[in-house]
């Protein structure tokens, strides 16, 4: 399947919409859009996976290099919008732990909002 990224402003923050599977085939793309805005200076990033059904252990693996990426960059890497397939891959493995992940959207953009440095 076919990935598709869309970039939008969001509330103190930009939110990279993501849509089809997350997989070793389609991991690099989804690093690419990720470092395009690290490049461009954007420091708070919501990656909002409403539209993703599957994700395996290489994205699993990019999302915690681009998470580090942007903490050594004074910024934040936050997740929105897991399916239940995708929800169960971050809390097995616990990168749930580590990477904040939202209900929604619009609930990580209110945190980025309400407090920029995550704390």
């Amino acid at each position: 399947m076919e990935l598709s990224l869309s970039v939008r402003p969001g509330r103190g923050c930009t939110v990279l919409e993501v849509r089809g599977e997350l997989d070793m085939a389609t991991s690099p793309q989804l690093r690419e859009g990720l470092q395009r805005l690290v490049d461009a200076g954007d420091r708070q990033v919501v990656v909002d996976l409403a539209g993703v059904g599957f994700m395996d252990s290489s994205a699993l693996g990019m999302l915690v290099v681009m998470f580090k990426a942007l903490r050594e960059a004074g910024g934040r890497l936050s997740l929105a919008s897991a399916q239940p397939a995708v929800q169960n891959v971050l809390t097995v493995t616990s990168v749930d732990r580590v990477i904040r992940v939202y209900e929604s959207a619009e609930a990580a953009e209110a945190d980025v909002a309400d407090d920029p440095a995550g704390r």
